[in-house]
């Protein structure tokens, strides 16, 4: 018998893994993909190790450069372009036209600190930048708080802020849209700001007056998947066991309250606990354990609980938003007229934008320079994100051809660039399915629902971004905490 069992090998499942053995607790993790790491993966493309996930995290806490310094990953670290991103919007000058110009910079999720600034004119036009600053002579809201980002930047500053500035913002960042956010979750402290200050627009400029100067993001030299490697190694060097394709069938409760077990059931996998050369071995199908984390996307999650008590099974019928597929394409290509930037870092596209499809595009040779370097001159790679909270996905039955002729379609719109087929050197496609967002209305209360459940199941933990709040500066406090009551558990420290 384990001491205990963790179900999902991403990075919340993994950092929790690791957190538990460090101290000799014995830890199987269970992941139903071929290889560890969920959101934070890699691929080869045209010879180029890249990011299949994010790739980058919020500075906003200490957590995650701490944690990385313990992987001893901080030299590694690095600051993106600072030209920052661009917008893609209907031209409200040409029928069925759109037009690029940048993001302005003095915001909180698009929502402009100083409506009237020429970059957000820009955007908004005259008559949108005067009804945004009319938010200054509103009286402040002082019964209850807002839940939704875009009921609130509607009311407070217009129809025009909240689709050509904050929709694309939110799509791009949850893919979803701001009527959907919970502003708590999505930008915590605006609430209350917009009590003390009595603006919308106050309440953003303090925002950012109270945070750090310099990026909001960073990355690490070689893609954000080498985390996911140090952590393996480090996983490896405490015994624990990684088991692959093995995703969970069944978990079973046996035992008493106060000494429960643990059964899991899994598909045969290959099992990897040393290393390169070591035979694959398939494992049997059911492990116990003293005590289990399960650290799945929410769907897998729920589901497994389902069967535990009548409690656990309610929490499947909780008002869950619809998990959405989002597809992301990226291209390996030789386009010298890139080497510019057009485009800056990016490019954030609003909704019923002509001729777009995609609702995101990241020049990523332009916002790292470690992979410019990589890559070479003249060699770009460009990366574009399909599928919005509430619609169909646009890319879901196109053929790896079609997906790259749409992607390179949009491309040239966005980056205003006649990219040539031929200059293609290499094409992928990811799609991250089935997530239930951490950032929609209700999220809190119905997080709070779960937690106080499995709170209630003795040896059980829950643990990831759905739970956590979405991105390393959220997922890394809520995985470490989620080890820490495994251990008290265990061995009372």
């Amino acid at each position: 018998m384990k001491d205990v069992i963790v179900i999902g090998g991403g990075v919340a499942g993994l950092i929790a893994a690791r957190s538990c053995a460090r101290i000799g607790l014995s830890v199987t993790v269970l992941e139903a993909t071929g290889v560890p790491g969920g959101a934070l993966g890699s691929h080869q493309v045209a010879g180029l190790t890249l990011d299949s996930g994010a790739e980058s995290f919020a500075v906003r806490r200490n957590a995650v450069a701490e944690f990385i310094a313990d992987l001893g990953l901080t030299d590694e670290v690095v600051a993106p372009n600072p030209a920052g991103a661009w917008l893609q919007l209907p031209d409200d000058r040409v029928p069925n036209g759109s037009v690029s110009v940048p993001l302005p910079k003095a915001g909180v999720l698009g929502i402009p600190g100083s409506p009237l600034a020429d970059d957000v004119r820009r955007v908004i036009g005259w008559s949108g930048a005067w009804r945004a600053y009319a938010d200054r002579l509103m009286p402040v809201m002082t019964i209850g708080r807002e839940h939704s980002l875009g009921a609130l930047v509607r009311k407070r500053m217009g129809r025009r802020v909240l689709e050509r500035l904050v929709e694309p913002v939110t799509t791009g960042v949850y893919s979803s849209a701001a009527d959907d956010l919970e502003i708590d979750v999505v930008a915590p402290g605006l609430n209350s700001a917009l009590t003390v200050t009595g603006s919308l627009s106050g309440a953003v400029l303090s925002l950012r007056s109270a945070a750090p100067a310099g990026s909001n993001v960073a990355g690490l030299r070689g893609g954000m998947s080498r985390l996911v490697a140090a952590l393996v190694a480090d996983l490896r060097h405490f015994d624990v066991e990684i088991v692959t394709d093995a995703p969970v069938t069944g978990l079973h409760r046996a035992g008493t309250d106060d000494a429960p077990t643990w059964t899991v059931t899994h598909a045969p996998a290959a099992r990897e606990t040393g290393g390169p050369d070591e035979p694959a071995l398939e494992p049997e199908p059911t492990l116990d354990a003293r005590f289990v984390i399960i650290a799945t996307p929410g769907a897998q999650a729920l589901g497994l609980m389902a069967d535990l008590s009548p409690a656990h099974a309610a929490l499947v019928d909780l008002a869950w938003p619809q998990p959405t597929a989002i597809e992301l394409a990226t291209i390996v290509i030789d386009a010298p007229e890139l080497d510019s930037h057009p485009r800056g870092t990016g490019v954030l596209v609003a909704a019923a934008t002509p001729g777009v499809t995609a609702k995101a595009l990241t020049h990523v040779t332009a916002k790292w320079e470690w992979l410019a370097e990589a890559a070479g001159p003249g060699c770009h790679v460009i990366r574009l994100s399909y599928g919005r909270v509430g619609q169909d996905s646009p890319t879901a039955r196109l053929s790896d051809d079609e997906l790259l002729a749409l992607s390179l379609h949009d491309a040239r719109t966005i980056l205003g660039v006649d990219l040539d087929a031929a200059a293609v050197r290499g094409f992928a496609r990811t799609v991250w399915g089935d997530a239930l967002s951490p950032a929609t209305v209700g999220a809190p209360e119905r997080v709070k629902q779960v937690r106080e459940v499995v709170a209630a199941t003795s040896g059980l933990e829950l643990t990831g971004a759905w739970l956590a709040g979405t991105g390393l500066a959220s997922v890394i406090p809520d995985a470490v905490a989620a080890a820490s009551r495994t251990r008290h558990d265990a061995l009372g420290i």
